[in-house]
């Protein structure tokens, strides 16, 4: 009878599994590579465009504060501009009131008294003077109290500068137009 010896047909099935086995493994090995390489470029991708996109959005947020920045500009110039106006309309509206406050403070100088100084700040005003007495100061203050445009005197200081003269200062209030009640434009 012939022997059949099984063991090198065993073997090579044994070698082929291990090869297959290999084969298997490094397919599996360079499958693993590929998905990795693949995920690593999708996701390097996905970084570049959102780094443009937060890029665009930097440039616009860069835009819009530069316009910000002019418009804050523009409202402060146009704030000094409505200021400056404001001041023209009420230099506008009160042209006549100096016209009138010279006149009535001409009206109401008597005779024997003369002024030497006005100073006004807004509505305050200063007057001083001399006169030959203190009636005709007094005389003056009542001038002033009748008048239509100046209104609460009240003597600040007087003083006799000789035999014949005294010098003097009052305060007075100038009337705003709409105050009045009566007498003319």
């Amino acid at each position: 009878m012939a022997t059949i010896n099984l063991l090198p047909w065993r073997e090579e099935l044994r070698k082929q599994k291990q090869i297959d086995f290999l084969i298997f493994l490094g397919a599996g090995v360079l499958a693993s590579i590929l998905v990795m390489f693949m995920v690593h470029v999708v996701i390097n991708n996905m970084v570049d465009t959102q780094k443009n996109r937060n890029r665009f959005i930097q440039n616009e947020v860069a835009v819009l504060d530069a316009k910000i920045i002019e418009i804050k500009d523009l409202e402060k110039t146009k704030g000094k501009l409505l200021a400056r106006m404001e001041v023209v309309q009420r230099l506008q509206s009160s042209r006549p009131e100096v016209v009138h406050l010279f006149d009535e403070l001409a009206k109401t100088v008597p005779e024997g008294v003369s002024l030497t100084k006005v100073t006004q700040r807004g509505v305050n005003l200063v007057i001083s003077g001399r006169a030959q007495s203190n009636t005709r100061v007094s005389a003056y203050m009542r001038g002033v109290e009748q008048s239509l445009w100046l209104k609460g005197a009240s003597l600040d200081v007087i003083r006799s500068q000789g035999t014949d003269e005294n010098s003097f200062r009052i305060k007075v209030v100038q009337a705003k137009a709409d105050e009045k009640t009566g007498g003319g434009e």
